[in-house]
């Protein structure tokens, strides 16, 4: 059955929805995938084992995602500037970036522009509280 199924459009497309998904949802959520998929359709389209293709997937996403998460945590400890009110959650920009973020404590709150502490990065949301 997967001998006729192109793999090289089943990238591609997953590429598209991946980069789709980055692009509307505030926050680095799915760009490691997006690239591991760019690595598995260049595979394919060399014509390689599907196996070799979903390895080329997997070694791509992981290490675009190991090599990324050093640069996301330089911003700890560096203050910050909600683009809108945080209300326990809301976004705030770094660096040019637009990240989700969420206050350390359930219920408090931060105006836009107040300046805030980035605590920790859990998966892609800045954990953040008022300096």
């Amino acid at each position: 059955m997967l001998e006729n199924v192109n793999m090289a459009l089943v990238w591609l497309i997953a590429m598209i929805v991946l980069l789709v998904v980055e692009g509307l949802v505030p926050g680095l959520i799915s760009i490691w995938f997006a690239l591991g998929a760019l690595a598995a359709l260049l595979a394919a389209a060399l014509h390689a084992p599907l196996w070799l293709q979903l390895l080329w997937f997997i070694v791509v996403s992981v290490a675009s995602l190991a090599l990324t998460r050093p640069l996301v945590k330089k911003y700890v400890n560096s203050r910050v500037k909600p683009t809108n009110a945080l209300r326990g959650t809301g976004a705030a920009a770094v660096a040019g970036k637009t990240w989700t973020a969420r206050m350390e404590q359930e219920g408090q709150c931060a105006e836009v522009g107040e300046v805030l502490s980035i605590l920790r990065i859990e998966g892609v949301k800045l954990i953040v509280r008022k300096k």
